[in-house]
């Protein structure tokens, strides 16, 4: 076997163990949704509650990968993606013990703290192994995963319900999640230079900005200093966040908007809210290797496009009453296709921007503004909620951020 064809060999080794181990990440945080009924029937939490523990969550995770990027650039992928992993199944099984809200709000703020020791460091270990003009399809593979990591959380929680309570819920699923972590470890390596090949070159359009041209030597804090005074970066990460706003109102709302009191006895209105993490999965691979083919590495358009499409469908959805479900199975589908659907295309951005030695860093602080935006949005929508005493109203909210982010994104050029 030729040199270029163990490379190629390792190089798909490699994503596909970064998208083994996060296949299972989200069952750490996005089993939230279920449990927000029991938490307001069982422990007299208000919907404003329980926003503020699901905006805990997302807030502590946002300032983890703003830390943990940068970690990723200097301390690598393995251990910090395996660690992750087996500190939130802990966190989630302590959650489970919660007898109110405080403790509640402790051990998920910590749990959202352990989760961000994915997808940065995943991030990085991409751009070591995949070159610029392929970054956009292994990204797109590796939104796959974390898309189909939604689908699986939703069915397992799904399944748990019938037959338990809502505490088993934050016990059952995670346990995957320590398999995979540790499966990870096993089988991944941070860069070509671990499994004897030479490192990929710095390519020429991963120095468009002038802030990219850089030494291997970058200290931890210049790396951070560089990240945030690039501008058109940080419009990025502005439209990320708003997209993250809607993506989240969507998946930790959209199942207490459909599970009422009688779930049980009316299963459509149940599964129904498996159509939002099929669409949203079925989406990832796309966007990334049409901006590759179709935009010739433009990933600012297909963002506007797929963000204005959402904003349409997701306003049509807040139309839908909860008893037709076959239309709203439909547009469920769509709005998770087109909300998730620009993810890759954000992800390849940062080291395209930034240059691959800053990729860990870039996109950490990118994930921090997304979970950030995220985590205001939560407390938001709870508190919409509360005064309208209707969730559908938060497809409003979801519907304007869409469209605010289809606004600004485009001020980022290649």
């Amino acid at each position: 076997m030729s040199e270029v064809d163990r490379f190629r060999r390792a190089q798909w080794r490699m994503l596909l163990a970064v998208m083994g181990c996060y296949l299972f990440y989200y069952t750490g945080r996005q089993n939230f949704g279920f449990i927000n009924r029991a938490l307001q029937s069982e422990l007299g939490l208000s919907a404003t509650d329980v926003g503020t523990i699901g905006g805990g969550m997302l807030l502590a995770y946002g300032l983890g990968q703003a830390v943990n990027g940068g970690l990723a650039d200097r301390f690598g992928t393995r251990r910090m993606m395996t660690l992750g992993a087996l500190a939130s199944a802990a966190l989630n099984w302590a959650a489970s013990f919660a007898g109110g809200y405080t403790s509640l709000l402790l051990c998920w703020t910590a749990n959202g703290y352990a989760q961000s020791f994915g997808w940065a460091p995943g991030s990085k270990l991409i751009a070591e192994w995949w070159r610029s003009d392929e970054r956009g399809r292994a990204f797109g593979f590796y939104t796959l995963a974390a898309g189909f990591s939604s689908v699986l959380t939703f069915a397992l929680c799904l399944g748990v319900l019938y037959v338990l309570d809502w505490r088993w819920v934050l016990r059952l699923p995670v346990l995957l999640l320590v398999v995979a972590g540790l499966a990870f470890y096993r089988v991944a390596r941070d860069r070509p230079q671990d499994l004897g090949f030479p490192p990929l070159e710095e390519e020429a359009d991963e120095l468009v900005s002038p802030v990219v041209s850089h030494a291997p030597q970058e200290s931890f804090a210049e790396r951070y200093v560089a990240v945030l005074t690039n501008g058109r970066f940080l419009v990025a990460c502005a439209a990320l966040g708003l997209e993250s706003v809607a993506r989240y109102g969507l998946l930790f709302w959209v199942p207490a908007h459909y599970l009422g009191e009688h779930w049980k006895q009316e299963p459509g209105a149940a599964w129904i809210t498996l159509a939002l993490p099929i669409g949203m999965a079925l989406e990832a691979v796309t966007s990334g290797q049409i901006s590759d083919r179709l935009f010739g590495g433009n990933r600012a358009r297909p963002i506007a496009i797929w963000l204005a499409l959402a904003a349409v469908v997701v306003l049509a959805l807040a139309q839908v009453p909860r008893e037709q479900t076959t239309l709203g199975l439909a547009l469920l589908f769509l709005a998770g296709f087109l909300v998730y659907g620009p993810q890759a295309c954000f992800w390849a951005l940062c080291p395209d921007l930034l240059g691959r030695s800053r990729a860990g860093t870039g996109v950490g602080v990118m994930d921090a503004f997304a979970y950030g935006f995220a985590a205001l949005g939560e407390v938001a929508i709870g508190r919409t909620i509360d005064a309208y005493q209707e969730t559908g109203v938060m497809f409003y909210i979801v519907a304007g951020c869409c469209a605010a982010g289809a606004a600004i994104i485009p001020l980022v050029r290649r």
